[in-house]
């Protein structure tokens, strides 16, 4: 089994001005981290736009990142939702050559309880051919995962980690502190990262990584060697980016800066639309002081 330690990348999907793929920023952007010295891809969760892509974009997406990174790095898929039985059946839709482990958020919307979500996911893993990354992001789900779910949920043989992005501290600590050591805690919060780590957590799913990605996995480097003074240090230079990069949502936040950086054009689909002119403009200054910094 692969090792999700470290920092992974939640990928963005580059989109052309015609809203089409752009498959050569999305080459770009796959060598882009992988030279950055991330540990891992994280191809179409939330950040990469997945609720507006077709089934045959999906497979084009996955295929294009697992032929660019060709072996380099284990790859994650993102495959949630809130149709449990349609997920399943959607194995058999796509083909996971090349990829190492899936990510799925909880249910959104229809609220289960927390023995629906464990339903859920026991039966989403008992049917996965990859092993699975369980994704708690209340925000976005409207339900959160309790630590106590999240614990029973680790005993199931082919769930190996959680992306947790409840930005609860105490609910980290009691998964970390419970869990076999074999199931690893993975924060979802870019701006969490040091405090996560601290706990005993095994590493991060971040954003910010695509635009900077060898500043950001040093974070991660830093507070696996105990060197929280470096870690700090890093974190300091970026965390004001990392705001901005949320004040008007994700990926919009993201999307203009990897354009700011000359990655790719900035372009989302509906129902997102590019971040206000206000905010590109505190983030190309933001871009500048971080560079100065390096």
């Amino acid at each position: 089994m692969k090792d999700f330690r470290g920092t992974g990348v939640a990928m963005v999907t580059p989109f052309k001005a015609d809203k089409s793929i752009d498959f050569n920023a999305l080459e770009i952007l796959t060598e882009h981290l992988i030279a950055g010295g991330v540990d891992y891809l994280v191809v179409q969760g939330t950040t990469g736009e997945s609720a507006t892509l077709t089934h045959s974009e999906k497979q084009d997406v996955l295929s294009a990142v697992v032929a660019k990174n060709a072996g380099r790095l284990p790859i994650v898929w993102g495959h949630g939702g809130n149709n449990t039985q349609a997920l399943i059946d959607g194995f058999n839709d796509f083909d996971l050559t090349g990829v190492d482990a899936v990510l799925a958020a909880s249910p959104y919307y229809n609220k289960p309880t927390q023995a629906g979500i464990i339903a859920h996911y026991n039966a989403y893993a008992d049917a996965s051919p990859k092993p699975v990354i369980l994704y708690n992001v209340p925000g976005r789900t409207s339900s959160n995962m309790l630590a106590e779910t999240t614990l029973s949920l680790a005993e199931h043989s082919n769930i190996i980690a959680v992306k947790e992005a409840s930005g609860n501290l105490d609910s980290v600590g009691q998964i970390i502190k419970n869990k076999t050591p074999k199931f690893l805690v993975l924060s979802g919060d870019d701006p969490l990262i040091i405090p996560h780590m601290a706990l005993g957590g095994d590493g991060i799913i971040s954003v910010i990584a695509n635009a900077f990605p060898r500043e950001f996995s040093s974070i991660a480097k830093s507070c696996f060697t105990g060197d929280y003074n470096e870690a700090r240090k890093t974190h300091y230079l970026l965390v004001d980016l990392i705001y901005l990069l949320f004040a008007e949502g994700n990926p919009g936040g993201v999307k203009a800066a990897c354009h700011i950086l000359g990655l790719m054009e900035n372009e989302l689909r509906l129902p997102l639309v590019p971040v206000s002119k206000e905010l590109i403009v505190k983030l190309e200054n933001q871009i500048d002081l971080i560079q100065k910094s390096a």
